[in-house]
């Protein structure tokens, strides 16, 4: 006589996209279940627009996080702020995101993701609304109203890739997380554009901070309407299942199928011995650093390129020149689909041919950018044209890095760990990439400035100085991804076996 069939683990053998729906099981013995009537809807769809949310999500998120370099010129001139106090605003921004990081991934990894994502969204928004009625003689509130906005952006960053890991198989994944960052160059870009925008029809800069709300409410109500409640964590065993399509042996092994619950100081000591996550993560730390002094600094690096052209005349009055801000955001946007889409299809082709595929593009693509990224600065001073080309190469190339970043940490850390993976994988990049690199170029410059005659001439060339630092940083992490290299294809296989 055969023994029933028990349906108590099958939440560990099948991946079900919500919590506690079941789709039918066969015992490992063989024998026969009564199959589990399918809801109409499918799972498919419903994972599209679970997917959809999220990068509405982080268009807001990203948006949010750059219109203040947008209107850089109107912000500094309305609180009268040197270089180094103007970079602070975006350091500020970074460090609070970056800190929160770290206690948002180990809320993700045992709380429910989506009262934590649905908070974030209305922090920050709200915050964001409120940042528009600063007046001038109160810039310290401003500075700390982006530091609140940090922390609520934090918590979007942190979980919302590991949402996207739960729904798809590692075939699937790339793509959908080459979709999810796109808007990252989308959002940044778009954020200039907006804040553009509306600095020039209205005539004042505080309507920049009072359409992302708005969107925020609307990202709010379509997580709370159209994404479940609870999404089930993947395990080990759920890789097993999609690779092998068996079952057997789950119960034989259960130290390899079921994941063992563990502190989050013994989830860091397991990353810290992970060479892949660490080199890749101080590759990352290398993009960060470039990325947030360019998009800080650059619409201003190229509009004081053109004052000392004579291409443009000097900002005397109250609402300044934002052509620069509209031409770099939609470079931003071109550059960064592009980048994102080549990236992932890149390492879709290589990866039959090369296992070390993924660090490689990302070591390449960075030397390039790096080189263009010098090219763009020698040629500022003579040739707009030629430093807006090289510009969007640099951006390119970097671009093609976000999506395989992302794909090497999901698969060379075992899933429980990933929410605290990709936490100290931010707090790390932002500690020594952008939250420093704003106020660090902006500073060298002032110092460069207060040595020399005060004139239009320095003020270009103090720029144009503090910004090769970025391209040897380029170069740096392009030597990082090629350490992951040697390290990938034994971390992925430590990775599988958790």
């Amino acid at each position: 006589m055969q023994p029933p069939c028990e349906h108590k683990d099958t939440s560990l053998l099948l991946q079900p996209l919500l919590e506690g729906q079941s789709y039918g099981a066969a015992a490992a013995d063989g024998t026969q279940c009564p199959s589990v009537a399918v809801p109409r809807n499918s799972p498919a769809k419903r994972d599209c627009l679970v997917v959809a949310v999220l990068c509405f999500g982080n268009l807001i998120n990203f948006i949010d996080w750059f219109i203040v370099p947008g209107i850089l010129l109107d912000i500094q001139k309305y609180f009268g702020l040197s270089d180094g106090k103007t970079g602070l605003l975006q350091t500020v921004f970074t460090l609070c995101y970056m800190l929160a990081a770290p206690i948002f991934g180990y809320l993700g990894d045992r709380y429910n993701r989506k009262i934590i994502l649905g908070a974030g969204i209305f922090f920050w928004s709200g915050v964001t609304l409120g940042s528009s009625f600063i007046t001038q003689s109160h810039y310290r509130i401003f500075v700390l109203s982006r530091g609140l906005v940090g922390i609520g952006s934090a918590s979007y960053s942190t979980i919302a890739p590991t949402i996207i890991a739960d729904l798809f198989e590692e075939g699937k994944r790339t793509t959908v997380l080459s979709i999810f960052y796109i808007f990252i160059p989308v959002g940044s870009g778009c954020g200039y554009m907006l804040a553009a925008g509306m600095a020039k029809s209205t005539g004042d800069w505080h309507w920049a901070f009072r359409v992302t709300p708005c969107m925020g409410g609307l990202a709010l109500l379509l997580l709370i309407l159209l994404v479940p409640h609870k999404i089930q964590r993947k395990t080990a065993a759920h890789r097993a299942l999609s690779i092998s399509g068996m079952i057997g042996g789950a119960d034989e092994k259960p130290d390899v199928y079921r994941a063992t619950r563990t502190s989050w100081c013994q989830d860091v000591a397991s990353l810290v011995k992970n060479c892949s996550f660490v080199c890749s993560s101080l590759g990352l730390t290398a993009m960060a650093f470039v990325t947030g002094a360019l998009g800080m600094w650059m619409p201003l690096f190229l509009y004081r390129a053109q004052v000392v052209q004579g291409l443009v005349p000097p900002c005397l009055q109250d609402s300044c020149n934002s052509s620069n801000s509209l031409i770099f955001g939609g470079i931003t946007i071109g550059t960064g689909i592009l980048g994102i889409i080549a990236g992932a299809e890149a390492a879709r082709r290589l990866r039959k041919i090369n296992n070390k595929a993924d660090p490689l593009i990302c070591a390449t693509s960075m030397f390039i950018s790096a080189l263009c990224l010098y090219i763009a600065l020698m040629v500022a001073q003579t040739n707009i044209l030629s430093t807006f080309i090289f510009i969007a190469f640099g951006e390119l190339f970097l671009s093609v890095n976000w999506a395989v970043v992302t794909d090497i940490l999901l698969y060379v850390v075992a899933p429980r760990r990933q929410s605290t993976a990709i936490a100290l994988q931010i707090l790390v990049s932002h500690l020594l990439g952008d939250a420093g690199s704003p106020y660090l170029i902006g500073a060298i410059s002032n110092a460069i400035q207060t040595r020399n005659v005060p004139s239009l001439q320095w003020s270009f060339r103090s720029m144009q100085y503090s910004f090769v630092t970025c391209a040897f940083v380029g170069a740096f992490g392009g030597g990082f991804f090629l350490l992951t290299s040697f390290y990938v294809e034994e971390d992925r296989k430590e990775a599988q076996r958790l």
